[in-house]
């Protein structure tokens, strides 16, 4: 299904609540069949409807959600909830300095659909002033050109967007701090370190260094789409009705999101096949991606009636093998990707008997979470 947000007037947005910005496009073909919306990370959204947050009262909101956020860290770390970041493994008794500004600092919880977040609203304008940016031609820059045959302009191009996304990365180190959720942090973490990276391969660019920016691409659509399914009700309607999965034996240990690390910086066995399952999905889904997501269940054909009933097996075959590939990978950050993107497909099935067009960000959720993960496997070629 395509994935604009929802039209005016069907399903609007709570206060504070802007919905997904888009952004640059990744390197089409990496797994994702024909259809655009699976083709292309982030795509041009409409600016918010109705009664969101307006720009000009932006610094107030930010300055009212810091506040606020300062008491949940406070709350969440003497409760002792969850902890987690990106690195390879950890015991479970990791956890930050009392003292830590990480509101997930001690969150070793179960990975679940978020059903609120207060970083949603400071990462809001971050993302989407970097994808203004890299729309300078960047966009449809051909990825297989090395920096050694670029000209000055395209050079320029990529100057640009290497510095966006740089920017970007500095700047939403207050968002992971602020989320209280330990994978909601390891998603920016992987927006810094895979944008970063990005940005230092620009003067030596190769084909294969793509890879850095679609990973931080899906990272930070994967976010918004988050916020998205929690802004239009999606998240606290059919989040609940899924099974949490066990709690983990061990999360990634606490850093300083302002040091995150990459998800792989070394091949993990897993990532063949998790291509090969993601590419699968895609192509056992392609019918299913063309319906309309504007289209709610009470008005499907028949025709579209069993094209969906018959993605069910499909998508239960998905969450089958990124469940199983994340508790092999013995990687604690991707296990909870493979949580995570298990959660959000199996709330859509959860909704997809009485879908509505709010429903809609619950896929693309798990899709994004997934192409990150590829995207850092192909990344080390």
């Amino acid at each position: 299904m395509t994935l604009p947000p929802p039209p005016p007037g069907s399903v609007p947005p709570p206060n504070g609540f802007q919905p997904p910005h888009g952004g640059p496009s990744g390197y089409p073909g990496q797994g994702f069949p024909s259809q655009s919306w699976q083709q292309t990370p982030l795509q041009p959204r409409p600016p918010k409807r109705g009664n969101g947050w307006k720009w000009a009262l932006g610094a107030v909101a930010l300055v009212a959600v810091i506040a606020v956020t300062a008491a949940v860290t406070v709350s969440v770390v003497d409760n002792g909830d969850e902890g987690g970041s990106t690195a390879a493994s950890a015991s479970p008794s990791t956890a930050a300095p009392a003292n830590s500004d990480i509101a997930s600092a001690n969150d070793t919880g179960p990975v679940a659909v978020i059903l609120e977040d207060p970083s949603c609203a400071t990462q809001s304008p971050v993302i989407s002033a970097y994808a203004h940016r890299t729309k300078n031609g960047w966009e449809k820059r051909d990825p297989a050109v090395a920096a050694t045959e670029w000209t000055p302009d395209v050079r320029a191009q990529h100057e640009a967007a290497g510095q966006a996304f740089r920017d970007a990365a500095d700047q939403l180190i207050v968002s992971a701090k602020l989320t209280p959720h330990r994978v909601m942090r390891e998603l920016y973490e992987q927006f810094i370190a895979y944008g970063r990276a990005y940005a230092d391969s620009v003067p030596t660019y190769t084909p294969v260094d793509n890879n850095l920016a679609v990973a931080a691409i899906h990272a930070a659509d994967a976010i918004d789409r988050i916020c998205a399914a929690i802004g239009y009700g999606s998240a606290g309607a059919r989040g609940p009705m899924v099974p949490t999965p066990p709690t983990p034996s061990d999360v990634a240990p606490v850093r300083e999101p302002s040091d995150a690390q990459k998800l792989l910086s070394e091949p993990n066995p897993v990532c063949p096949e998790w291509i090969s399952a993601k590419e699968s999905f895609g192509t056992n889904s392609a019918s299913w991606a063309q319906i309309s997501p504007d289209i709610p269940a009470v008005e499907w054909s028949p025709e579209q009636r069993k094209i969906n009933d018959d993605v069910v097996p499909v998508m239960n075959l998905f969450n089958t093998q990124l469940s199983a590939l994340g508790r092999q990978s013995e990687n604690p950050t991707l296990r909870d990707f493979a949580d995570l993107a298990v959660q959000y497909r199996q709330a859509y099935l959860e909704a997809l008997p009485t879908y509505t067009r709010a429903d809609d960000h619950l896929a693309p959720t798990s899709i994004r979470i997934a192409a990150l993960v590829e995207s850092a496997c192909r990344a080390l070629g």
